[in-house]
């Protein structure tokens, strides 16, 4: 788990004026008040270690979970996320960071995509 948090924290705290804080006891990220992403390790018995993240449309979540349903899947609590799973060797840490930073562009101000976002 810790390498995992550590994989997440550095792809979300990358991003400009981003924080971390504890949500529902969970390590999450925020950009201008806003959450972008949310670790999350064993929640609520679920044996998952995964980031949760924005998407930009339920669509895209479908099309995610249908193209690798071991990669990704639904959040609970978080209907318009989607959950990335952080087990196992095969974790594509670049494609990771992608998805945070995707998620990070989804719920930042206006004011810092136009100064060039990430």
């Amino acid at each position: 788990m810790t390498e995992a948090l550590n994989q997440v924290r550095q792809a979300a705290l990358d991003l400009p004026e981003t924080e971390e804080r504890l949500s529902h006891g969970q390590p999450t990220f925020f950009v201008a008040g806003k959450q972008f992403a949310q670790f999350r390790d064993n929640h609520h018995g679920d044996a998952k270690t995964v980031v949760c993240v924005r998407v930009s449309s339920f669509d895209e979540q479908s099309m995610l979970i249908e193209a690798d349903p071991a990669t990704y899947s639904k959040p609970a609590y978080l209907p318009s996320w989607i959950s990335i799973n952080l087990v196992g060797n095969g974790v594509d840490w670049d494609r990771v960071a992608d998805r945070i930073a995707a998620s990070w562009e989804l719920a930042a101000p206006r004011r810092l995509l136009e100064a060039g976002g990430r």
